[in-house]
């Protein structure tokens, strides 16, 4: 009589829902535990410089500096899609924010650190929160701009019969960003959100372990630990943090990235459907659980409001062509206003380094700069040859791809710089000078952005053109020519210019290493800055931060930029 009876009855209680809870209770439990620890009493004068080096205390940095780690992703994200966007869907502003976004790739994370520690610390007087601050920007400005880069291009390269959906649909602009632009963009921005996290690893020590001013001041976390074992010369402690970070890393890509690369197939934009998927047991367990759906649940409504508030602001559709005299105009205001801003900073700077008597210095760093530039377009070179193939071989093979994302996930958040110490001791036996072993140096910390990009173009590659081809029987360099390399050349010029930003930042830590009693410097224009940085000679930094950004920004102009817009034109699918 009752046909119906339970339809409605409220799911049982079930042990994967007791699994989830167990783990958001652990999660929160750890951030209530940490969060005291943040705010700690600090006095710059009796601040330690060094951290202990007790084994013991591994356990305990680890998870501050993970903490420090994801702060700074959540920040990347946020700023990803403030920025992306407005460079995207601006077209008068992405002329001033694409050059800018060079720039600020270009700027390494010692030039934002003199600049932001002492402001951050004047901020929260009195409290190591203010320290705390600076180590997650230091830790920011490695990860975003890779992340801004990808979601960039993602949206410029989109769809036009997406563009016209969203149009027909009348979305707000509110609507299409969550509707269309992110889930577009989703499977690159995982993928260089995982190299971003990897790539911040590598300048954890920096980060964690700052000098300003001539004093050094240490946060307590594994890249501070790994410094001052250097610094002691102690290569068990090194390997003993080295097994902590593996088992660290391990568990960040099990609990974190593998389901997010796994959850990101959602958004794969094709015809039918791929026979192998990623798969995650965390996910699994996720999905299966009402825990998620409980706690997304008072997020609806502030969804449902934001639709509302934002429709008065317009629709997603633009005009697809305006008054010429009004696009003169409003081109020429803002050039004028960006180009004013611009020549105001530079008087000012030249002005500082005149009085400072410094501004002969520039010639010097040109060259030093000239010598970095040698080593950033070898790695480069060898870094395409080598990895551009592997990649592709990943990303089109899902069985391989089970297998191999795993370990190249692993090797490319392994915080590479923890090798230095056992590279300088081959360097120092064998002789090499750190102008060659430099190179190698800045390759393992910036060649996993062309291999993570090309994995996540190739994989991106819809299975119906994939199997097209096999159909038609195209094979050898023909399926190369006119398939593969076209496919993932997007995706290639993306990871090639944050590579090569990546090489630019990396090598102020790989042209100067020490060990012990042992002291490397390569010549160039990293050690150059990293001399001024430890000397807290703000003129030089500046010097060598001009001279940076100058080549990074004249070759992402000259030469990348021309790449991404035949990326646009040519190979958008």
């Amino acid at each position: 009589m009752f046909p119906s009876r339970g339809v409605w009855r409220r799911p049982a209680f079930r042990w994967v829902d007791a699994v989830v809870l167990v783990g958001v209770a652990v999660l929160l439990f750890g951030l209530l535990r940490l969060a005291p620890s943040l705010n700690a009493p600090f006095l710059p004068n009796q601040a330690p410089s060094q951290v202990s080096t007790d084994p013991a205390e591994l356990p305990y940095y680890a998870v501050r500096s993970l903490l420090r780690m994801f702060i700074a992703l959540v920040l990347s994200v946020v700023f990803t899609f403030v920025y992306s966007t407005a460079a995207a869907r601006l077209p008068r502003a992405s002329k001033a924010l694409i050059p800018l976004l060079d720039i600020l790739q270009s700027v390494p994370v010692l030039g934002f650190l003199t600049v932001t520690v002492t402001a951050f610390i004047s901020l929260f007087p009195g409290s190591s929160l203010g320290l705390e601050c600076a180590s997650i920007f230091a830790i920011f400005t490695a990860m975003a701009w890779n992340m801004t880069f990808a979601f960039y291009q993602s949206l410029v390269s989109q769809p036009r019969d997406l563009d016209e959906a969203a149009r027909i649909m009348r979305l707000t602009k509110w609507q299409r960003f969550w509707r269309l632009d992110v889930p577009s963009g989703m499977i690159p921005l995982v993928w260089n959100g995982m190299m971003s996290f990897g790539g911040a690893w590598f300048f954890l020590a920096a980060s964690e372990s700052i000098t300003v001013l001539k004093h050094t001041y240490a946060l307590p976390g594994i890249g501070s630990y790994v410094a001052a074992a250097m610094q002691q010369g102690s290569l068990s402690k090194v390997a003993i943090a080295i097994v902590v970070m593996v088992v660290m890393v391990v568990a960040v890509n099990i609990l974190f990235w593998r389901p997010m690369v796994a959850w990101a197939e959602r958004f794969r934009a094709e015809e039918s459907a791929s026979a192998d998927k990623p798969r995650s047991v965390v996910l699994d367990l996720l999905r299966r659980s009402v825990v998620p759906a409980v706690v997304a649940r008072p997020a609806r409504p502030v969804g449902r409001l934001l639709d509302r508030i934002t429709r008065p602001f317009g629709l997603a559709e633009h005009p697809l062509s305006k008054p010429l005299v009004r696009q003169r105009t409003g081109d020429v205001f803002f050039a004028g206003l960006v180009t004013a801003a611009v020549a105001f900073g530079a008087w000012r700077a030249v002005t500082y380094l005149h009085v400072r008597g410094d501004l002969g210095q520039f010639g010097h760093a040109f060259l030093l700069g000239g010598a970095t530039f040698g080593r950033v377009v070898v790695l480069l070179v060898f870094a395409t040859l080598i990895w551009v193939p592997v990649g592709v071989w990943i990303g089109m093979n899902p069985k391989v791809s089970r297998i191999a994302q795993p370990v190249v996930q692993v090797l490319a958040s392994f915080p590479a710089n923890l090798l230095f110490p056992f590279a300088t001791a081959f360097f120092v036996a064998t002789g090499m000078s750190l102008d060659v072993g430099g190179i190698l140096l800045m390759a393992l910390g910036a060649q996993w952005y062309i291999l993570f990009n090309v994995i996540a173009g190739a994989s991106a590659i819809p299975s119906d053109l994939r199997e097209a081809m096999q159909l038609m029987g195209v094979g050898g360099w023909l399926r190369w020519k006119r398939f593969i390399l076209p496919a993932i050349f997007p995706a290639y010029v993306t990871g090639g210019i944050t590579a090569a930003g990546g090489a630019w930042n990396a090598s102020i830590v790989a042209e100067i290493v020490s060990y012990g009693k042992h002291h490397l410097e390569a010549y160039g224009l990293g050690a150059y800055i990293a001399n001024a940085s430890a000397n807290s000679d703000f003129p030089k930094v500046l010097i060598g931060v001009v001279v940076m950004s100058v080549y990074v920004v004249g070759v992402n102009r000259l030469f990348w930029r021309r790449l991404y817009a035949i990326a646009e034109a040519r190979y958008s699918l």
